[in-house]
């Protein structure tokens, strides 16, 4: 909770808000599913999830896996009205009159084999990031504070190709995975990245958002793991100076981020130095950016839950890794605290985290920082 004016709490949280959780295991859905779900505010699993964020009460925070849903009052207005606006098992309802979305990469239709299973099949793992309908998985950042909606930058259209030095990914034969054509448009991002302004008590703070791709359900040429580690390491170039001179956005800008203002790289990373699946490089080189503190949150649920793990205490997923991350830059921002929403077994609410299905797979992190 702020506290002063320039001090604030940042959060990420993937809340598994897409149709597949609410379904029979095996069936497909669309965005109409989530839609039903927020229009009705007695999803018990949504319920979990606006309860913990009451909890934590961050002044901003960046949700993955929250469904795309072009329309507003249909999508992020009925999650903030029916559920936020509500108080969950009486914690204090919540407000964030502002907000930012946009269309994603997952589920969008490719007209190509790109797992090279001998079928295109525009969904899945041939969509142009995976999913099974256009928008799945999506991205949304809520904040407190006005967001500079015109200065706000979208990377999803951005090529893989166009990244000097890109992870190449061939077949055993050492030729290329990805036909000419499919690979001519393949976009770097999964879901998006996004480079979104904020005025805080009129100093300004940049979020940088993303969802990186699992670097897992792939084969040996490892197309996800290279993809994963491209896509963190499009911040590791964005906030580099002259290193991220061929990045250009959804409306053309080209450059990186040419600021000395203070910004934080946030999102569910799905990679860690430690543990899992990931090229390590990627998420270290970010972790140890000269730009760029890690406040290394962690809490008594995570270490509990693998008790016989050195790097338990700063799990963020139930599945046994540190894959959500909030990192300030080191310039204008001074960390207070920080934090992982994971009760142990003795604490108040640990029924939000006893089971997956309650409230998600992954954990809400959150730090807590002065603007100087």
């Amino acid at each position: 909770m702020s506290i002063h004016a320039t001090e604030i709490r940042i959060a990420t949280f993937n809340v598994s808000m897409e149709a597949e959780n609410y379904l029979p295991k095996g069936q497909r859905g669309n965005q109409q599913v989530l839609i039903e779900r927020l229009a009705n505010g007695k999803e018990p699993q949504i319920q979990a999830i606006a309860r913990i964020i009451q909890l934590t009460r961050p002044d901003v925070i960046f949700l993955t896996e929250f469904d795309y849903i072009e329309s507003p009052a249909q999508g992020v207005e009925a999650f903030l009205q029916n559920y936020l606006a509500v108080s969950q098992l009486g914690a204090a309802p919540i407000d964030y009159p502002y907000y930012f979305y946009a269309e994603v990469n997952t589920g969008q239709p490719s007209p190509f084999d790109l797992n090279r299973d001998g079928q295109s099949t525009g969904v899945g793992a041939d969509a142009w990031g995976f999913g099974f309908y256009p928008g799945q998985y999506g991205m949304l950042l809520l904040s407190r504070y006005p967001i500079l909606k015109d200065e706000v930058r979208t990377f999803r259209q951005f090529k893989w190709q166009d990244m000097p030095g890109h992870l190449t990914t061939v077949q055993a034969d050492g030729s290329p995975w990805y036909e000419d054509a499919a690979w001519q448009q393949f976009p770097l991002s999964s879901k998006s990245h996004w480079d979104v302004p904020l005025t805080i008590d009129g100093k300004r703070l940049h979020v940088f958002a993303s969802h990186p791709t699992p670097p897992v359900f792939d084969g040996p040429e490892n197309r996800n793991g290279k993809r994963n580690h491209d896509e963190i390491r499009f911040w590791v170039d964005y906030i580099s100076g002259e290193q991220g001179h061929y990045i250009y956005d959804d409306s053309g800008l080209a450059g990186g981020f040419d600021s000395q203002a203070p910004f934080v790289v946030l999102g569910d990373l799905n990679a860690s130095t430690v543990e899992g699946d990931a090229i390590a490089a990627g998420i270290q080189s970010l972790l140890q950016h000269p730009r760029i503190q890690d406040p290394q949150p962690g809490s008594r649920g995570a270490a509990e839950h693998s008790p016989d793990n050195p790097f338990a205490a700063q799990h963020t997923a139930v599945w046994r890794m540190r894959a959500d991350y909030v990192l300030p830059s080191k310039a204008g921002i001074q960390v207070l605290s920080s934090g992982v929403f994971w009760p142990a077994a003795d604490e108040a609410d640990y029924s939000l985290v006893k089971k997956r299905e309650t409230s998600s797979d992954h954990r809400l992190v959150w730090v807590d920082m002065r603007l100087k």
